[in-house]
């Protein structure tokens, strides 16, 4: 008798009408994507308001006190994040060689949230087997890109290799023009720094000033000079702020403003004078990159000029005679 009502019982009969099993099939995982995606988007949204960078600068000094201590954890709410840290826990993806290199990158990328790390990991696993799914589902079941049968995976594989790459493309794209700002700001920086240095600030109160004055309009470097100023006051060792600075960032200037603060502290050099110096060096070297960009545009026009303002040029000048020469010869 239950083998008879099993049999009886069909997937067909609960659907609506003129919707298919396929259809259903195919509205479901769309369904599935469409919800993955949003739960990503929510807990990957850009933190950029200059407030939240200063909430977190203030929280970093508690997080520099408490670095020594093994806190448990609380459980997570079932909140997306909190399922992101579930999923690479238990493939412990944050104890990974890859987990330092990713750390590092998200630091000089401006990601500092507790959160940042378990959103890209998640992001690497779960982006491949979203738009895998999604071209999978266009090219096999809503038949969007009809493709031979020997090129049927192609779009699915090529769309796995992109979801994976993507996250370590956009990170090394971010952390690439965090750095391009800071090398931009780090002249008014040292400006400030040395006006300040001059008034008789200490390191740790000129940092912490010319950070609220480059807040508005270079938050990066004000960020950076905050989070050096706190580790300053509360790590056991100077050199040791210096050097998280230094590898917070990818910046030759900042590189440079590094140097000459650990050599400014270890040998007792006055510390206006040693930034006066810097700014001095830095202003020449960027007045030679411009020169550099100055003296490459030549060659670099060549080609373009060539292509577009020259043909246009030789129909302005040739193109009356050449019609005059078209008319001789068909009135003889």
């Amino acid at each position: 008798m239950r083998n008879t009502r099993l049999q009886d019982f069909h997937i067909a009969d609960w659907l609506p009408a003129g919707i298919g099993l396929d259809d259903a099939i195919v509205i479901l995982a769309s369904l599935a994507t469409l919800a993955m995606f949003f739960a990503m988007w929510q807990a990957l949204r850009p933190n950029s308001a200059f407030e939240r960078r200063l909430e977190q600068i203030v929280h970093r000094k508690e997080t520099l006190r408490q670095s020594a201590l093994v806190n448990r954890r609380s459980p997570h709410r079932r909140t997306p994040v909190g399922f992101m840290r579930e999923a690479v826990t238990r493939l412990n993806l944050l104890r990974s060689r890859h987990a330092a290199e990713a750390r590092q990158m998200l630091a000089r990328a401006g990601f500092r949230s507790q959160d940042a790390m378990v959103k890209y990991l998640f992001a690497q696993i779960s982006l491949p087997f979203g738009f895998g799914a999604l071209i999978l589902v266009d090219t096999h079941v809503l038949h969007l890109m009809p493709l031979p049968p020997q090129f049927a995976l192609v779009p699915s594989v090529a769309a796995v290799l992109f979801g994976f790459f993507a996250p370590k493309l956009y990170l090394r794209n971010a952390a690439d023009k965090r750095a391009k700002q800071l090398q931009l700001a780090l002249p008014d920086g040292l400006d400030l720094m040395v006006i300040c240095a001059e008034a008789g600030l200490s390191l740790d109160a000129t940092l912490v000033r010319v950070s609220r004055e480059l807040g508005n309009t270079w938050p990066e470097l004000a960020e950076e000079f905050a989070i050096t100023a706190a580790e300053l006051t509360f790590l056991p060792d100077r050199r040791m702020a210096f050097d998280n600075l230094n590898n917070r960032t990818s910046s030759d200037g900042i590189r440079g403003v590094v140097n000459t603060l650990q050599q400014t502290a270890k040998f007792g050099t006055p510390l206006a004078q040693s930034l006066r110096v810097l700014a001095t060096e830095m202003r020449t070297a960027r007045m030679t990159r411009a020169e550099e960009k100055a003296a490459r545009l030549p060659a670099l026009l060549t080609i373009p000029m060539m292509i577009f303002i020259l043909p246009t040029l030789f129909i302005v000048l040739l193109g009356p005679a050449a019609i005059n020469v078209m008319d001789t010869f068909a009135r003889h």
